[in-house]
């Protein structure tokens, strides 16, 4: 008896699912007629070419920005592959040897020891006559304090506030700096929590950072990239033996990584032998095709 009553129910249930379903479906197809066009309704009319319907011309009520000319970003130049950068390190003794350098009429870039004597009358003399300058940081190096270093130097053992003092006192005594490179280092180039306070400084100032790698695990072109500034790295020191024909083969070495790379940044000092050298091979680099740029054309 319970079973006849289930299937029972369950027919009624079944009979009243079709009957539903069937009026659903009759629904959507009324519905579907109701909102169908008449085939006429989709021909495009052909338009009486004899009457002519006026443009709607409105009132245009948006507001008006007045033109106002921009001026064009100043695009850095493009430079010419076998594009060679020489820094001259340690200027800042005498106006001599300003007038030495600037006499070869290549653009090189001076990169003065605020603690020198005539640091300030280098600078100020070097960025007349239309050269670039930059800060030569005085930082502690390994050895110290056995090696000497410039007194008032960047050492580990100052706060970060002294640091920060004392690359401002810095950038007082060398005006018109472009940017800055450490001078020895090779202990405090490599310590990334004493190397921040001064790359904020450069930073605030929009300086650019050079990265002489007085030792091979420097974090300062990491580090001034991290940051967001325009930074290099040295290629090619140029002098370290003070003999004319060893300078020619580091000059030669640094115009071969200017044609490879592009581009290329070699260091060197205002030594007499170094000037003499200086004197001899840039002319033949000249015609072998190398472009002299200042420093600032190639660091990114």
């Amino acid at each position: 008896m319970v079973v006849l009553v289930i299937l029972l129910i369950i027919a009624l249930i079944g009979g009243y699912l079709t009957v539903t379903t069937y009026q659903d479906k009759k629904r959507r197809e009324a519905e579907r007629e109701k909102y169908k066009k008449p085939l006429s309704a989709e021909r495009h009319q052909i338009p009486d070419k004899k009457k002519k319907i006026a443009p709607l011309q409105e009132m245009y009520t948006a507001a008006v920005i007045p033109y106002t000319p921009r001026e064009k970003p100043k695009m850095k130049p493009l430079l010419k592959a076998g594009s060679l950068a020489i820094v001259i390190d340690d200027m800042g003794a005498s106006l001599q040897e300003l007038n030495a350098l600037t006499s070869l009429n290549v653009p090189l870039t001076f990169s003065v020891i605020p603690q020198l004597p005539h640091a300030t009358e280098v600078a100020t003399t070097a960025h007349g006559k239309g050269y670039e300058v930059m800060v030569h940081l005085p930082m502690e190096p390994k050895g110290y304090p056995q090696r000497r270093l410039e007194q008032n130097g960047l050492l580990l053992s100052l706060s970060d506030e002294e640091i920060e003092r004392q690359v401002r006192r810095y950038l007082d005594l060398v005006p018109y700096a472009a940017g800055a490179n450490n001078h020895m280092g090779s202990r405090f180039t490599e310590d990334s929590a004493k190397m921040l306070p001064v790359m904020q400084v450069l930073k605030q100032k929009r300086l650019y950072f050079l990265d002489s790698k007085t030792t091979p695990l420097s974090v300062g072109y990491s580090l001034a990239h991290e940051l967001g500034m325009k930074s290099g790295s040295r290629n090619v020191f140029l002098d370290n033996v003070q003999e004319v024909g060893a300078i020619r083969t580091q000059l030669q070495q640094a115009a071969q990584i200017a044609r490879k790379r592009g581009y290329a940044i070699a260091i060197c000092h205002p030594h007499k032998v170094t000037i003499e050298a200086l004197t001899q091979v840039l002319p033949e680099l000249k015609a072998e095709g190398i472009t002299f740029v200042k420093l600032s054309q190639v660091v990114e």
